[in-house]
């Protein structure tokens, strides 16, 4: 392999930090510098994620690129890290996202400029340890440090609530993980090792593995977030800068999810199985009532917002619906596949979505300084090139066919057919809603006639928001219309992944 004899994903995690810590140093009247260079390190680390594709083999699910230190020794506690197929989409697309997030903030953020781009280049290296992680100590230190710089953004370059959000945002994750460490101590004690892979052969009781479970779904139901621990991330959004909202929906919400697959599945076999009915109906309330919620919005930030706890809700579907599905014993195993795939394909899916959701809205409100719906109108007429992009991140978080929309909610819906035909429904019902509220507000924003002078005088997008965009169409497209390059990649990691899942340890 061509990076055996590199630390590559060293490299990946900490180039950005140690980057990031520079960056600060720049000061005020280096600003232009700290941009170009905070591109530069940001488009570097992703193509060195993008690099590490041609050397992984598909055809396992070992972990590769494995790093392996002793750190804290007397305590068992070692840096190790190592990405497998369910990783690695996960850290590529976090790579991929800062880029955007440092363009996106090129002429935007003035005041501060190289301290906020510092920040989220730390950021984006934290949330790669936290990918990349194989000791539970070094996956909860990421787990919790990447909330510092979140907490900083929000806090100083958000809107006038900004100091509730931030403190809202930072308390719910931070007590949430509280319970997640303990239950990470507790099977320390037991099985004398802090290695993630040692804990899922970790033989438990039921009684251990439910309360494990619980102190797992605490902390990641509220990083997803799930209903009704859900209430922090509308405020965060609204108050957050768009690069703060483009890495909350696009990968934070992500690593709620992760968790559950790297932890609660395989570490809590049976304690998920038992409780997977808790997990369903927690996962469709938050798919047709967080929707419901969406279409009540006034500000677009919000209404976004919303309708990202909505599409997660699929996430978790497609993670816990395979107890069904397997209690069944329809076809075999392939709808257990379908939906644990789906569930991922969503994740990727909804992290292109998003970011371009927010990142489209960030490009009117840099115009027109307003979030409110009905501040616009017939921005079609002034805006084509840009409206004609939005229209199609709209039709991929309707789910529209041909988009990356479809791929994974689809396949989500399909397994829960094969479990549940009123669960598939429901589900199901996620596309009327979600037409009715994106549709609702694109007719709003874009088409009709012009209302309003700011309107009448915006320009269109530039050639730096033409980049940062189309990329995003381009993606988004092709992974509705070629999922199989993603789904190839993840293919071993899932199949192994089931077997755990459905492997009792009582």
């Amino acid at each position: 392999m061509f990076f055996s004899s590199w630390p590559i994903l060293s490299i990946i995690v900490w180039l950005p930090i140690v980057a990031g810590i520079f960056v600060m140093s720049f000061g005020a009247s280096h600003a232009s510098l700290a941009r170009w260079f905070a591109l530069a390190i940001s488009v570097v680390v992703f193509g060195l994620s993008l690099a590490l594709l041609p050397s992984f083999d598909t055809h396992t699910y070992a972990m590769q690129f494995v790093e392996r230190v002793p750190w804290i020794p007397q305590f068992g506690i070692n840096y190790h890290l190592g990405v497998d197929g369910i990783s690695l989409p996960l850290l590529i697309l976090t790579t991929f996202t800062t880029v955007l997030v440092i363009i996106a903030a090129w002429e935007v953020i003035k005041e501060k400029a190289h301290q906020y781009l510092a920040a989220f280049l730390i950021m984006e290296g934290m949330m790669n340890g936290t990918f990349a992680a194989l000791d539970a100590i070094v996956f909860y230190f990421f787990f919790e440090a990447m909330l510092i710089p979140m907490f900083i953004v929000i806090g100083i370059w958000g809107g006038p609530k900004r100091v509730f959000a931030t403190i809202k945002f930072f308390l719910y994750t931070f007590l949430g993980s509280v319970f997640m460490l303990i239950a990470l101590i507790y099977m320390y004690f037991k099985g004398g090792s802090f290695s993630i892979l040692a804990m899922q052969q970790l033989p438990l009781s039921m009684t251990e593995q439910v309360l494990i479970f619980l102190a797992f779904f605490i902390a990641f139901a509220v990083k997803i977030p799930m209903w009704p621990v859900h209430t922090w991330l509308p405020d965060a959004h609204v108050e957050a800068p768009t690069g703060g909202s483009v890495i909350l929906a696009a990968i934070m919400l992500k690593i709620g999810g992760y968790g559950f697959l790297r932890f609660s599945l395989p570490i809590t076999p049976d304690a998920s199985a038992l409780l997977d009915g808790m997990m369903i109906a927690l996962s469709l309330i938050a798919i047709v009532y967080i929707g419901f919620v969406a279409l009540a919005q006034s500000d677009m930030k919000k209404l976004v917002a919303y309708s990202s706890i909505s599409h997660m809700g699929f996430v978790t579907l497609g993670i816990f619906v395979i107890f069904m599905i397997y209690d069944n014993a329809i076809n075999g195993g392939s709808g257990i596949h379908m939906a644990l795939e789906g569930a991922m394909v969503q994740m990727i899916s909804h992290g292109l979505i998003s970011a371009a959701m927010f990142l489209s809205i960030g490009v009117l409100y840099d115009r027109l300084h307003s979030r409110e719906i009905s501040a616009y109108g017939g921005v079609v007429n002034t805006m084509p090139w840009f409206a004609a992009m939005m229209m199609v991140f709209a039709m991929a978080n309707v789910g529209l066919p041909g988009t990356s929309g479809f791929v994974g909610e689809f396949m989500v819906i399909l397994a829960a057919f094969k479990a549940n035909f009123w669960i598939a429904l429901l589900a199901a019902l996620t596309l009327i809603i979600g037409a009715s509220y994106t549709l609702w507000m694109v007719k709003r924003v874009f088409f009709g006639e012009i209302q309003n002078q700011g309107v009448a005088e915006l320009k269109d997008v530039n050639p730096r928001e033409a980049w940062m965009l189309g990329s995003l169409v381009f993606l988004i497209i092709l992974l509705g219309v070629w999922p199989n390059p993603l789904l190839d990649l993840m293919h071993a990691t899932i199949e192994h992944l089931a077997q755990q899942a459905l492997t009792s340890k009582l």
